[in-house]
Protein backbone atom coordinates (compact mmCIF):
# COMPACT_ATOMS: atom_id res chain seq x y z
CA UNK A 1 0.00 0.00 0.00
CA UNK A 2 2.55 2.19 0.69
CA UNK A 3 4.14 1.53 -2.24
CA UNK A 4 1.46 2.24 -4.31
CA UNK A 5 0.98 5.47 -2.17
CA UNK A 6 4.57 6.73 -3.11
CA UNK A 7 4.29 5.53 -6.58
CA UNK A 8 0.53 8.13 -7.01
CA UNK A 9 2.13 11.01 -5.32
CA UNK A 10 5.37 10.87 -7.66
CA UNK A 11 3.13 10.66 -10.71
CA UNK A 12 1.36 13.75 -9.28
CA UNK A 13 4.14 15.82 -8.77
CA UNK A 14 5.52 14.64 -12.03
CA UNK A 15 1.94 15.71 -13.76
CA UNK A 16 1.81 18.56 -11.81
CA UNK A 17 5.22 19.87 -13.13
CA UNK A 18 4.11 18.84 -16.62
CA UNK A 19 1.34 21.22 -16.53
CA UNK A 20 3.38 24.21 -14.89
CA UNK A 21 5.63 24.06 -17.62
CA UNK A 22 2.78 23.77 -20.63
CA UNK A 23 1.72 26.48 -19.00
CA UNK A 24 4.76 28.13 -18.42
CA UNK A 25 6.02 27.49 -22.21
CA UNK A 26 2.80 28.55 -23.59
CA UNK A 27 2.42 32.01 -21.19
CA UNK A 28 6.42 32.79 -22.77
CA UNK A 29 5.04 32.05 -26.34
CA UNK A 30 2.04 34.31 -26.11
CA UNK A 31 3.64 36.93 -24.30
CA UNK A 32 7.33 36.99 -25.93
CA UNK A 33 6.25 35.28 -29.52
CA UNK A 34 7.47 37.93 -31.53
CA UNK A 35 10.99 38.61 -29.71
CA UNK A 36 11.08 34.82 -30.29
CA UNK A 37 10.27 35.44 -33.81
CA UNK A 38 13.09 38.03 -34.01
CA UNK A 39 15.95 35.85 -33.64
CA UNK A 40 18.35 35.65 -36.85
CA UNK A 41 17.88 31.32 -35.80
CA UNK A 42 13.71 31.73 -36.66
CA UNK A 43 14.14 33.40 -39.71
CA UNK A 44 12.64 30.60 -41.10
CA UNK A 45 9.33 31.53 -40.16
CA UNK A 46 8.49 34.46 -41.45
CA UNK A 47 10.43 33.48 -44.94
CA UNK A 48 13.83 33.80 -46.50
CA UNK A 49 15.31 36.70 -43.74
CA UNK A 50 11.93 37.32 -42.92
CA UNK A 51 11.75 40.27 -45.39
CA UNK A 52 9.64 39.31 -48.26
CA UNK A 53 6.71 40.99 -47.60
CA UNK A 54 7.94 43.77 -44.90
CA UNK A 55 7.02 46.23 -44.35
CA UNK A 56 8.25 49.95 -45.26
CA UNK A 57 10.83 51.47 -42.84
CA UNK A 58 10.37 55.41 -42.93
CA UNK A 59 12.54 58.21 -41.52
CA UNK A 60 11.13 60.54 -39.36
CA UNK A 61 10.45 62.41 -42.98
CA UNK A 62 8.78 60.04 -44.49
CA UNK A 63 11.50 59.46 -46.87
CA UNK A 64 11.66 55.49 -47.32
CA UNK A 65 14.83 53.93 -45.99
CA UNK A 66 14.02 50.01 -46.73
CA UNK A 67 11.07 48.83 -48.36
CA UNK A 68 9.78 45.23 -50.67
CA UNK A 69 9.29 45.56 -54.03
CA UNK A 70 8.37 42.32 -55.75
CA UNK A 71 9.78 40.26 -52.91
CA UNK A 72 13.36 42.14 -52.99
CA UNK A 73 14.27 44.27 -50.26
CA UNK A 74 14.96 47.74 -51.97
CA UNK A 75 17.09 50.22 -49.76
CA UNK A 76 17.26 54.05 -49.73
CA UNK A 77 18.41 55.25 -53.43
CA UNK A 78 21.24 57.78 -52.09
CA UNK A 79 24.05 55.78 -50.80
CA UNK A 80 25.58 57.97 -48.06
CA UNK A 81 21.97 56.84 -46.79
CA UNK A 82 22.25 53.71 -47.25
CA UNK A 83 25.61 53.14 -45.32
CA UNK A 84 25.14 55.79 -42.98
CA UNK A 85 21.67 53.88 -41.27
CA UNK A 86 23.15 50.47 -42.50
CA UNK A 87 23.39 49.85 -38.47
CA UNK A 88 20.42 51.33 -37.35
CA UNK A 89 17.54 50.09 -40.43
CA UNK A 90 19.83 46.55 -40.93
CA UNK A 91 20.24 44.38 -43.90
CA UNK A 92 19.39 40.92 -45.22
CA UNK A 93 21.65 39.28 -43.25
CA UNK A 94 20.23 39.74 -39.81
CA UNK A 95 23.94 40.14 -38.99
CA UNK A 96 24.08 43.42 -37.31
CA UNK A 97 21.55 42.09 -34.31
CA UNK A 98 20.95 45.31 -32.92
CA UNK A 99 19.68 47.29 -36.32
CA UNK A 100 15.47 47.48 -36.90
CA UNK A 101 15.13 44.79 -38.92
CA UNK A 102 16.59 42.21 -36.58
CA UNK A 103 15.13 43.67 -33.74
CA UNK A 104 11.59 44.02 -34.83
CA UNK A 105 11.50 42.05 -37.82
CA UNK A 106 8.09 40.16 -36.44
CA UNK A 107 6.28 43.57 -36.85
CA UNK A 108 7.95 44.25 -40.12
CA UNK A 109 6.85 40.87 -41.26
CA UNK A 110 2.94 41.56 -39.87
CA UNK A 111 3.85 37.75 -37.76
CA UNK A 112 0.96 36.90 -35.76
CA UNK A 113 0.72 34.52 -33.10
CA UNK A 114 -1.99 32.44 -34.25
CA UNK A 115 -2.52 33.50 -38.16
CA UNK A 116 1.54 33.16 -38.76
CA UNK A 117 1.96 35.40 -41.75
CA UNK A 118 -1.21 34.56 -43.24
CA UNK A 119 -3.27 36.69 -41.59
CA UNK A 120 -5.92 38.71 -44.10
CA UNK A 121 -4.85 42.30 -45.02
CA UNK A 122 -7.68 43.84 -44.00
CA UNK A 123 -7.13 42.80 -41.06
CA UNK A 124 -3.46 43.67 -40.47
CA UNK A 125 -2.61 46.61 -38.06
CA UNK A 126 0.24 48.69 -40.29
CA UNK A 127 3.62 47.07 -40.32
CA UNK A 128 5.44 49.70 -41.44
CA UNK A 129 7.97 51.46 -39.06
CA UNK A 130 8.79 54.70 -38.66
CA UNK A 131 12.38 56.24 -37.09
CA UNK A 132 13.26 59.26 -35.50
CA UNK A 133 16.40 59.25 -37.34
CA UNK A 134 16.78 61.94 -39.95
CA UNK A 135 18.36 60.23 -43.66
CA UNK A 136 19.93 64.20 -44.44
CA UNK A 137 21.97 64.20 -41.08
CA UNK A 138 23.18 60.43 -40.68
CA UNK A 139 24.58 61.31 -44.57
CA UNK A 140 26.20 64.43 -43.58
CA UNK A 141 27.76 62.49 -40.56
CA UNK A 142 28.49 59.42 -42.62
CA UNK A 143 30.45 61.62 -45.20
CA UNK A 144 32.85 63.15 -43.33
CA UNK A 145 33.66 60.13 -40.50
CA UNK A 146 34.30 57.42 -43.35
CA UNK A 147 36.51 59.67 -45.34
CA UNK A 148 38.83 58.88 -42.66
CA UNK A 149 38.44 55.48 -43.25
CA UNK A 150 38.70 54.47 -39.57
CA UNK A 151 36.76 52.64 -37.22
CA UNK A 152 34.28 55.27 -35.05
CA UNK A 153 30.74 56.53 -34.02
CA UNK A 154 28.80 59.94 -34.06
CA UNK A 155 24.90 60.06 -32.77
CA UNK A 156 23.08 63.04 -32.01
CA UNK A 157 19.71 63.48 -29.92
CA UNK A 158 17.10 65.50 -28.90
CA UNK A 159 17.85 65.88 -25.27
CA UNK A 160 13.96 66.88 -24.69
CA UNK A 161 12.23 64.54 -26.17
CA UNK A 162 15.01 61.48 -26.29
CA UNK A 163 14.21 61.02 -30.18
CA UNK A 164 17.80 60.04 -31.99
CA UNK A 165 18.12 61.96 -35.34
CA UNK A 166 21.62 60.51 -36.39
CA UNK A 167 23.47 57.09 -35.41
CA UNK A 168 26.43 56.76 -37.37
CA UNK A 169 29.13 53.61 -37.48
CA UNK A 170 31.61 52.94 -38.86
CA UNK A 171 33.19 50.52 -41.05
CA UNK A 172 29.78 49.56 -42.50
CA UNK A 173 29.09 48.17 -46.06
CA UNK A 174 26.48 48.99 -48.62
CA UNK A 175 23.34 46.56 -47.73
CA UNK A 176 22.39 46.92 -51.47
CA UNK A 177 25.35 45.47 -52.39
CA UNK A 178 26.29 43.16 -49.32
CA UNK A 179 29.88 41.82 -49.47
CA UNK A 180 30.60 37.95 -48.84
CA UNK A 181 32.50 37.97 -46.09
CA UNK A 182 35.07 35.12 -45.03
CA UNK A 183 38.41 33.90 -44.06
CA UNK A 184 39.68 35.56 -46.89
CA UNK A 185 38.64 38.71 -46.05
CA UNK A 186 37.44 39.02 -42.83
CA UNK A 187 40.12 41.29 -41.30
CA UNK A 188 38.78 43.70 -44.09
CA UNK A 189 35.44 43.97 -42.58
CA UNK A 190 36.29 43.51 -38.87
CA UNK A 191 33.60 45.01 -36.63
CA UNK A 192 31.67 45.42 -39.76
CA UNK A 193 28.30 44.08 -38.04
CA UNK A 194 28.63 46.44 -35.07
CA UNK A 195 26.88 49.17 -34.23
CA UNK A 196 29.44 51.09 -32.93
CA UNK A 197 26.95 53.79 -31.30
CA UNK A 198 25.71 51.13 -28.69
CA UNK A 199 27.76 48.45 -28.53
CA UNK A 200 31.73 49.71 -27.92
CA UNK A 201 33.43 51.23 -25.76
CA UNK A 202 36.65 53.55 -25.57
CA UNK A 203 38.97 55.15 -23.67
CA UNK A 204 37.76 58.70 -23.24
CA UNK A 205 40.69 60.37 -22.56
CA UNK A 206 39.88 64.34 -22.12
CA UNK A 207 36.63 64.19 -22.22
CA UNK A 208 36.32 62.22 -18.99
CA UNK A 209 37.15 65.83 -17.55
CA UNK A 210 33.50 66.61 -17.43
CA UNK A 211 33.12 63.82 -14.68
CA UNK A 212 36.25 65.14 -13.14
CA UNK A 213 34.78 68.52 -13.60
CA UNK A 214 31.39 67.73 -11.60
CA UNK A 215 33.15 66.00 -8.91
CA UNK A 216 35.34 68.84 -8.31
CA UNK A 217 32.25 71.27 -8.21
CA UNK A 218 30.88 69.28 -5.67
CA UNK A 219 33.72 68.91 -3.53
CA UNK A 220 36.94 71.80 -4.10
CA UNK A 221 34.56 74.53 -2.41
CA UNK A 222 37.38 77.53 -3.72
CA UNK A 223 37.49 75.83 -7.53
CA UNK A 224 36.72 79.00 -8.92
CA UNK A 225 39.51 81.07 -7.57
CA UNK A 226 42.08 77.87 -7.51
CA UNK A 227 44.61 77.87 -9.86
CA UNK A 228 47.05 75.35 -10.64
CA UNK A 229 50.82 75.32 -12.01
CA UNK A 230 51.16 73.63 -15.65
CA UNK A 231 55.00 73.09 -17.01
CA UNK A 232 54.11 70.42 -19.30
CA UNK A 233 54.80 67.49 -16.95
CA UNK A 234 54.32 66.79 -13.03
CA UNK A 235 55.70 64.39 -10.42
CA UNK A 236 52.49 62.50 -9.08
CA UNK A 237 52.92 59.60 -6.89
CA UNK A 238 56.36 59.03 -8.14
CA UNK A 239 55.58 58.81 -11.93
CA UNK A 240 55.28 61.63 -14.33
CA UNK A 241 52.04 63.13 -15.58
CA UNK A 242 52.69 65.15 -18.81
CA UNK A 243 50.44 67.73 -20.67
CA UNK A 244 50.06 68.75 -24.06
CA UNK A 245 51.21 71.96 -23.67
CA UNK A 246 52.75 74.41 -21.00
CA UNK A 247 50.09 76.26 -19.28
CA UNK A 248 51.76 78.26 -16.69
CA UNK A 249 49.24 79.65 -13.79
CA UNK A 250 45.57 78.30 -15.04
CA UNK A 251 42.74 78.54 -13.32
CA UNK A 252 40.06 76.27 -13.64
CA UNK A 253 38.00 77.20 -16.49
CA UNK A 254 41.12 77.92 -18.55
CA UNK A 255 42.24 74.34 -17.46
CA UNK A 256 38.97 73.39 -19.00
CA UNK A 257 38.74 74.54 -22.33
CA UNK A 258 42.61 74.28 -22.90
CA UNK A 259 42.36 70.83 -21.36
CA UNK A 260 45.03 70.68 -18.67
CA UNK A 261 45.74 67.45 -17.92
CA UNK A 262 48.24 68.34 -15.20
CA UNK A 263 45.13 70.26 -13.61
CA UNK A 264 42.94 67.82 -13.70
CA UNK A 265 45.38 64.86 -12.03
CA UNK A 266 45.90 67.04 -9.35
CA UNK A 267 41.99 67.14 -9.03
CA UNK A 268 41.28 63.93 -9.03
CA UNK A 269 44.48 62.90 -6.38
CA UNK A 270 43.38 65.63 -4.49
CA UNK A 271 39.62 64.43 -4.40
CA UNK A 272 40.59 60.78 -3.57
CA UNK A 273 39.70 57.50 -5.05
CA UNK A 274 36.15 57.51 -3.11
CA UNK A 275 35.34 60.34 -4.44
CA UNK A 276 36.17 60.06 -8.09
CA UNK A 277 34.49 56.32 -7.92
CA UNK A 278 31.17 58.05 -6.48
CA UNK A 279 31.06 60.78 -8.85
CA UNK A 280 31.82 58.63 -12.08
CA UNK A 281 29.10 55.85 -10.68
CA UNK A 282 26.39 58.58 -9.94
CA UNK A 283 27.04 59.99 -13.57
CA UNK A 284 26.21 56.09 -15.00
CA UNK A 285 29.69 56.02 -16.17
CA UNK A 286 29.14 52.13 -15.08
CA UNK A 287 25.72 51.79 -16.34
CA UNK A 288 24.33 50.08 -18.79
CA UNK A 289 21.37 52.12 -20.86
CA UNK A 290 18.52 50.45 -22.64
CA UNK A 291 17.59 52.33 -26.24
CA UNK A 292 14.66 50.52 -27.82
CA UNK A 293 15.26 46.97 -26.21
CA UNK A 294 18.77 47.16 -26.81
CA UNK A 295 21.40 47.48 -24.34
CA UNK A 296 23.99 50.17 -24.54
CA UNK A 297 27.72 48.70 -23.87
CA UNK A 298 28.30 48.80 -19.82
CA UNK A 299 31.38 51.69 -19.28
CA UNK A 300 34.04 51.12 -16.36
CA UNK A 301 35.49 53.49 -13.85
CA UNK A 302 36.87 51.94 -10.67
CA UNK A 303 40.01 53.44 -9.39
CA UNK A 304 39.48 51.72 -5.55
CA UNK A 305 42.82 50.03 -6.23
CA UNK A 306 44.57 52.56 -8.25
CA UNK A 307 47.81 53.94 -6.50
CA UNK A 308 48.33 57.86 -6.62
CA UNK A 309 49.94 58.28 -10.02
CA UNK A 310 47.05 56.06 -11.42
CA UNK A 311 44.44 58.20 -9.92
CA UNK A 312 46.31 60.96 -11.50
CA UNK A 313 45.64 59.70 -14.67
CA UNK A 314 42.44 58.28 -14.41
CA UNK A 315 41.00 62.07 -13.63
CA UNK A 316 42.02 62.87 -17.55
CA UNK A 317 40.53 59.67 -18.78
CA UNK A 318 43.09 57.73 -19.03
CA UNK A 319 44.00 54.86 -16.77
CA UNK A 320 41.46 52.17 -17.60
CA UNK A 321 38.23 54.21 -18.26
CA UNK A 322 36.59 53.54 -20.37
CA UNK A 323 33.14 54.61 -21.99
CA UNK A 324 30.20 54.35 -24.71
CA UNK A 325 29.28 56.67 -27.24
CA UNK A 326 25.62 56.70 -26.39
CA UNK A 327 26.19 56.88 -22.89
CA UNK A 328 28.41 60.02 -23.43
CA UNK A 329 25.74 61.79 -25.39
CA UNK A 330 22.74 61.08 -22.59
CA UNK A 331 25.44 62.57 -20.03
CA UNK A 332 25.46 65.32 -22.30
CA UNK A 333 21.83 65.96 -22.35
CA UNK A 334 21.51 66.08 -18.46
CA UNK A 335 24.13 69.01 -18.37
CA UNK A 336 21.49 70.49 -20.70
CA UNK A 337 18.37 69.35 -19.13
CA UNK A 338 19.52 70.49 -15.38
CA UNK A 339 20.74 67.34 -14.08
CA UNK A 340 18.15 64.92 -15.70
CA UNK A 341 18.50 62.56 -18.86
CA UNK A 342 16.22 61.61 -21.00
CA UNK A 343 16.59 58.44 -22.57
CA UNK A 344 17.43 57.91 -25.94
CA UNK A 345 14.73 56.39 -28.95
CA UNK A 346 15.00 55.13 -32.47
CA UNK A 347 11.41 54.31 -32.77
CA UNK A 348 8.53 57.21 -33.67
CA UNK A 349 5.77 57.71 -31.29
CA UNK A 350 3.08 55.42 -32.75
CA UNK A 351 5.34 52.98 -34.69
CA UNK A 352 6.69 49.42 -34.07
CA UNK A 353 5.86 47.41 -31.12
CA UNK A 354 1.93 47.30 -30.04
CA UNK A 355 3.12 48.84 -26.19
CA UNK A 356 4.81 51.77 -28.24
CA UNK A 357 1.79 51.85 -30.29
CA UNK A 358 -0.88 52.55 -27.21
CA UNK A 359 1.19 54.90 -25.28
CA UNK A 360 2.64 52.52 -22.11
CA UNK A 361 6.23 53.07 -23.68
CA UNK A 362 7.16 56.35 -22.60
CA UNK A 363 11.13 58.04 -22.24
CA UNK A 364 12.85 56.89 -19.34
CA UNK A 365 14.53 59.82 -17.19
CA UNK A 366 17.75 59.49 -15.56
CA UNK A 367 18.46 62.25 -12.75
CA UNK A 368 22.43 62.14 -12.82
CA UNK A 369 23.56 65.23 -11.32
CA UNK A 370 21.73 68.35 -9.31
CA UNK A 371 20.89 71.67 -11.13
CA UNK A 372 24.10 73.46 -9.31
CA UNK A 373 25.95 71.23 -10.76
CA UNK A 374 24.84 71.23 -14.43
CA UNK A 375 24.35 74.85 -14.59
CA UNK A 376 28.13 75.34 -13.85
CA UNK A 377 29.09 72.10 -16.15
CA UNK A 378 26.96 74.32 -18.95
CA UNK A 379 29.04 76.93 -18.03
CA UNK A 380 32.46 76.01 -18.22
CA UNK A 381 31.72 74.19 -21.38
CA UNK A 382 29.74 76.94 -22.93
CA UNK A 383 33.30 78.69 -22.21
CA UNK A 384 35.35 76.30 -23.32
CA UNK A 385 33.57 76.45 -27.11
CA UNK A 386 33.45 80.17 -26.93
CA UNK A 387 36.64 81.22 -25.58
CA UNK A 388 38.96 78.26 -27.49
CA UNK A 389 37.37 76.31 -30.10
CA UNK A 390 35.55 79.03 -32.20
CA UNK A 391 38.88 81.05 -32.66
CA UNK A 392 40.81 77.77 -33.91
CA UNK A 393 38.12 76.49 -36.23
CA UNK A 394 35.60 79.75 -37.75
CA UNK A 395 32.24 78.70 -38.08
CA UNK A 396 32.18 75.58 -35.77
CA UNK A 397 28.33 74.86 -35.28
CA UNK A 398 27.44 78.50 -36.59
CA UNK A 399 23.86 79.20 -35.95
CA UNK A 400 24.18 76.89 -32.58
CA UNK A 401 25.38 78.01 -29.03
CA UNK A 402 26.95 74.60 -28.42
CA UNK A 403 29.26 73.47 -25.14
CA UNK A 404 31.35 70.86 -25.89
CA UNK A 405 34.56 68.86 -24.79
CA UNK A 406 37.28 66.96 -26.95
CA UNK A 407 39.41 64.39 -26.00
CA UNK A 408 42.45 62.75 -27.79
CA UNK A 409 42.78 59.18 -26.17
CA UNK A 410 45.86 57.29 -25.88
CA UNK A 411 45.28 53.94 -26.21
CA UNK A 412 49.16 52.54 -26.66
CA UNK A 413 50.23 49.19 -28.67
CA UNK A 414 51.35 52.08 -31.40
CA UNK A 415 48.25 52.86 -31.97
CA UNK A 416 47.12 56.77 -32.89
CA UNK A 417 44.97 58.23 -30.10
CA UNK A 418 40.47 57.96 -30.25
CA UNK A 419 39.69 61.47 -31.26
CA UNK A 420 36.54 62.46 -29.33
CA UNK A 421 34.05 65.61 -29.13
CA UNK A 422 31.14 65.50 -27.22
CA UNK A 423 28.44 68.43 -26.31
CA UNK A 424 24.74 69.70 -26.43
CA UNK A 425 23.42 72.87 -27.66
CA UNK A 426 21.38 75.49 -25.53
CA UNK A 427 19.66 76.46 -28.23
CA UNK A 428 15.59 75.70 -27.21
CA UNK A 429 14.50 74.84 -31.46
CA UNK A 430 17.67 72.76 -31.26
CA UNK A 431 17.67 70.79 -28.21
CA UNK A 432 20.64 68.34 -29.31
CA UNK A 433 23.28 66.52 -27.55
CA UNK A 434 26.21 64.55 -29.50
CA UNK A 435 28.75 62.35 -28.95
CA UNK A 436 31.30 61.90 -31.73
CA UNK A 437 35.07 59.01 -31.39
CA UNK A 438 36.88 58.06 -33.92
CA UNK A 439 39.41 55.21 -33.75
CA UNK A 440 42.93 55.23 -34.30
CA UNK A 441 43.33 59.07 -35.43
CA UNK A 442 44.82 61.50 -34.06
CA UNK A 443 43.09 64.69 -31.95
CA UNK A 444 39.54 64.91 -31.35
CA UNK A 445 39.63 69.02 -32.59
CA UNK A 446 40.97 67.87 -35.77
CA UNK A 447 38.91 64.58 -36.31
CA UNK A 448 35.99 64.28 -34.34
CA UNK A 449 35.11 67.69 -34.27
CA UNK A 450 34.48 67.88 -38.29
CA UNK A 451 31.99 65.01 -37.90
CA UNK A 452 30.06 66.50 -34.94
CA UNK A 453 29.87 69.97 -36.56
CA UNK A 454 28.41 68.68 -39.60
CA UNK A 455 25.90 66.37 -37.91
CA UNK A 456 24.96 69.25 -35.68
CA UNK A 457 24.31 71.72 -37.93
CA UNK A 458 21.97 69.03 -40.43
CA UNK A 459 20.18 68.17 -37.36
CA UNK A 460 19.47 71.65 -36.34
CA UNK A 461 18.58 72.89 -39.93
CA UNK A 462 15.90 69.42 -39.53
CA UNK A 463 14.57 70.87 -36.48
CA UNK A 464 14.36 73.83 -37.27
CA UNK A 465 12.19 73.45 -40.76
CA UNK A 466 9.64 71.15 -39.07
CA UNK A 467 11.66 67.95 -39.27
Amino acid sequence: MKRILRRNTLILIFAIAFICGVGYFSFELIVNAESWVDQPYNAHVSGSGGLEQAGVIFDRNGYILAETSDGVRVYNENPSVRLGLLHTVGDNSLNISTAVQSKYRSQLSGYNLIWGLNMPQSMRMSHDITLTVDAATCAAAYDVLASYGKKGACVVYNYQTGEVLCSVSTPGYDPADPPHIDETNESEYDGVYLDNVLSSTYTPGSVFKIVTSAAAIENIYDLDSRTWNCTGEKEIGGNTVTCTETHGEIDYKTAMSRSCNIAFAEMAVEMGRDVMNQTAKKLGINDTYEVDDVKTAKGHFDVSKADENQLGWSGIGQYDDYVNPMQMAILCGAIANGGTAVNPTYIKDGSGDLLRLIGFKKPKEHNLMNSTTASQLDEVMRYTVSDYYSSQRPGLFEGLSVCAKTGTAEVGEDKKPNAWMVGYSQDQDAPLAFACVVENAGFGFEYACPVADAAMKAAANCLRNGG
